[in-house]
Protein backbone atom coordinates (compact mmCIF):
# COMPACT_ATOMS: atom_id res chain seq x y z
CA UNK A 1 0.00 0.00 0.00
CA UNK A 2 1.31 3.36 -0.88
CA UNK A 3 0.50 7.23 0.63
CA UNK A 4 0.08 9.41 -1.81
CA UNK A 5 2.60 8.62 -4.33
CA UNK A 6 5.04 9.25 -1.78
CA UNK A 7 6.83 6.18 -2.03
CA UNK A 8 5.70 5.16 1.70
CA UNK A 9 4.63 1.11 1.80
CA UNK A 10 2.69 0.63 4.68
CA UNK A 11 3.00 -2.93 6.07
CA UNK A 12 0.33 -5.00 7.49
CA UNK A 13 0.17 -5.84 10.66
CA UNK A 14 1.15 -9.64 10.38
CA UNK A 15 4.05 -8.22 8.30
CA UNK A 16 5.21 -6.02 10.51
CA UNK A 17 5.17 -8.60 13.32
CA UNK A 18 6.52 -10.66 11.34
CA UNK A 19 9.23 -8.49 10.25
CA UNK A 20 9.90 -7.72 14.43
CA UNK A 21 10.51 -11.22 14.99
CA UNK A 22 12.83 -11.32 11.97
CA UNK A 23 15.01 -8.05 12.94
CA UNK A 24 15.46 -9.79 16.71
CA UNK A 25 16.77 -12.94 15.44
CA UNK A 26 19.36 -10.98 13.82
CA UNK A 27 19.94 -9.35 17.11
CA UNK A 28 20.12 -12.43 18.93
CA UNK A 29 22.33 -13.63 16.48
CA UNK A 30 24.76 -10.80 16.21
CA UNK A 31 24.60 -10.76 19.97
CA UNK A 32 25.76 -14.57 20.02
CA UNK A 33 28.68 -13.87 17.80
CA UNK A 34 30.39 -11.95 20.00
CA UNK A 35 31.16 -14.58 22.42
CA UNK A 36 33.11 -16.02 19.77
CA UNK A 37 36.63 -15.97 20.52
CA UNK A 38 38.48 -16.01 17.45
CA UNK A 39 38.46 -12.63 15.69
CA UNK A 40 38.78 -14.78 12.06
CA UNK A 41 35.57 -16.57 13.05
CA UNK A 42 33.44 -14.13 14.34
CA UNK A 43 34.27 -12.11 11.25
CA UNK A 44 33.29 -15.15 8.86
CA UNK A 45 29.99 -15.66 11.03
CA UNK A 46 28.80 -11.94 10.97
CA UNK A 47 29.35 -12.23 7.46
CA UNK A 48 27.37 -15.16 7.09
CA UNK A 49 24.31 -13.66 8.98
CA UNK A 50 24.40 -10.91 7.21
CA UNK A 51 24.73 -12.47 3.81
CA UNK A 52 22.01 -15.02 4.87
CA UNK A 53 19.40 -12.29 6.26
CA UNK A 54 20.52 -10.07 2.93
CA UNK A 55 19.54 -12.89 0.67
CA UNK A 56 15.97 -13.62 1.65
CA UNK A 57 14.92 -9.88 2.29
CA UNK A 58 12.74 -9.97 -0.25
CA UNK A 59 10.44 -13.14 0.88
CA UNK A 60 6.89 -12.35 1.09
CA UNK A 61 5.59 -15.82 1.41
CA UNK A 62 4.40 -16.13 4.86
CA UNK A 63 4.84 -19.82 5.38
CA UNK A 64 8.45 -19.57 3.83
CA UNK A 65 9.24 -16.59 6.29
CA UNK A 66 8.04 -18.82 8.82
CA UNK A 67 10.15 -21.64 8.19
CA UNK A 68 13.45 -19.35 7.67
CA UNK A 69 12.60 -18.21 11.13
CA UNK A 70 12.28 -21.58 12.82
CA UNK A 71 15.61 -22.59 10.95
CA UNK A 72 17.52 -19.14 12.28
CA UNK A 73 16.36 -20.04 15.93
CA UNK A 74 17.63 -23.29 15.60
CA UNK A 75 20.97 -22.55 14.16
CA UNK A 76 21.23 -19.92 17.10
CA UNK A 77 20.46 -22.14 19.40
CA UNK A 78 23.21 -24.34 18.17
CA UNK A 79 25.67 -21.80 18.17
CA UNK A 80 24.55 -20.82 22.21
CA UNK A 81 25.12 -24.53 22.67
CA UNK A 82 28.78 -24.84 20.87
CA UNK A 83 29.64 -21.74 22.64
CA UNK A 84 28.53 -22.96 26.41
CA UNK A 85 30.39 -26.19 25.86
CA UNK A 86 33.44 -24.56 24.58
CA UNK A 87 33.57 -22.27 27.74
CA UNK A 88 33.53 -25.43 30.20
Amino acid sequence: QRVLGLGMDFLSLSQFLRRQQVLQLYRKILRAIRDVPAEADRRYLKDWAREEFQRNKGATEEDAIRMMITQGNMQLQELQRTLKLAKS
